[in-house]
């Protein structure tokens, strides 16, 4: 059974690296020193968005805050990753409904808790290396100080950064999802696994 409050809390924290989503213009700005200015840009954006604790949204507030907050994930590597083989064996439209159901329930439980957004982030050292990047960050909520790496790949078509894996607390969330598919696909088959993503994926936004 997918372990959906775990892999909610490692969503909430996705909001660290919510200024990856970064539009470059050239492989100038590729450089740890640009990249890093960028987030914190975006940054205090995201926390400008979000007002002093006890804001109301409004739908078109919370709408954006999810588009932010999710726009930065890869969801079809982080899809291939969890089903290794058996990705390769779905047709087109398989994999493309796998990766939108996939999708759809991340963003439905990205804003369950929103304060948890209001953490204050330390970058502790960025990477750069072609179109590769690595950020090490802490995050901290009140007294509670988490690591945070985030794997990143820069898309020439789209122009952007986009987190391709999690590590939080020296946990993979891409490895938590493959651990959770797996375990599903080998007792129950592929089949069960999207009939329990469908379900889920049909409760979103209720």
């Amino acid at each position: 059974m997918i372990n959906v409050k775990k892999a909610t809390f490692t969503l909430f924290l996705l909001l660290f690296g919510a200024s990856l989503l970064l539009p470059m213009t050239g492989w100038a700005q590729m450089d740890s020193a640009t990249v890093r200015e960028l987030l914190e840009d975006r940054d205090d954006e995201i926390k400008q968005l979000m007002g002093p604790k006890g804001t109301e949204y409004t739908q078109e507030q919370r709408d954006k805050l999810k588009d932010i907050i999710n726009g930065i994930i890869d969801y079809r590597a982080m899809a291939e990753k969890a089903l290794q083989r058996t990705y390769d064996t779905l047709s087109t439209d398989e994999r493309a409904e796998f990766v939108d159901l996939f999708s759809t329930i991340i963003r439905d439980q990205s804003l369950n808790k929103l304060d948890i957004y209001r953490a204050e982030v330390k970058y502790e050292n960025i990477t750069v290396e072609g179109d590769s990047a690595v950020v090490k960050t802490i995050a901290q909520l009140e007294k509670v100080r988490t690591p945070v790496t985030y794997q990143m790949k820069y898309e020439k078509q789209n122009k952007q950064w986009v987190v391709t894996d999690m590590i939080i607390d020296d946990v993979s969330t891409a490895g938590s999802y493959q651990r959770q598919f797996q375990n599903i696909i080998r007792k129950k088959g592929y089949d069960s696994l999207v009939e329990t993503l469908r379900k889920r994926a049909s409760k979103a936004g209720r």
